[in-house]
């Protein structure tokens, strides 16, 4: 196959995107193609207008549109405050689960946000009886070490 030849699959198909024929490294990555650089620029024109446009549809009562806007406006997630005992051990982790699940009855954090936060706990569990579980092996190695070196 010469250098400007179609590179081929096994079959003899002709491959589709790459491998690239050689010199030819394909688009630069993040460029555009025409159709969306043209719609970014008219889009930039009338921009203003089709804001004004949609807040007055969302204000004449039509609720998708309001939805739409909200969603684009409202952030996503937001700041919670919950009261958590400090952990300082793995166990303190049933007290810090019992008070995301007060939150959660008294309407004060929602489901979602008591499921982050109970993961979170879940993992600072875990990583607290790794630590243990290691600093009770080395314990355990060296105190092998003195019975076998004396």
């Amino acid at each position: 196959m010469d250098e400007f030849s179609t590179p081929r699959h096994s079959s003899g198909r002709p491959t589709r995107g790459r491998p690239f024929t050689k010199g030819n490294s394909g688009r630069k990555a993040g460029s555009k193609n025409k159709t969306t650089l043209i719609g970014q620029a008219l889009l930039k024109e009338a921009e203003e207008k089709l804001l004004r446009k949609a807040i007055e549809i969302a204000q004449a009562g039509d609720v998708p549109m309001l939805k739409f806007l909200l969603d684009r406006i409202l952030p996503k997630e937001r700041s919670i405050h919950v009261e958590l005992p400090e952990l300082f051990d793995a166990s303190d982790t049933v007290d810090a689960l019992g008070a995301i699940v007060d939150g959660v009855a008294n309407g004060q954090i929602a489901p979602y946000e008591a499921a982050s936060l109970a993961t979170l706990i879940g993992g600072y569990a875990r990583a607290f009886n790794v630590a243990d579980l290691e600093l009770r092996l080395d314990s355990l190695e060296r105190e092998l070490q003195k019975l076998r070196n004396g």
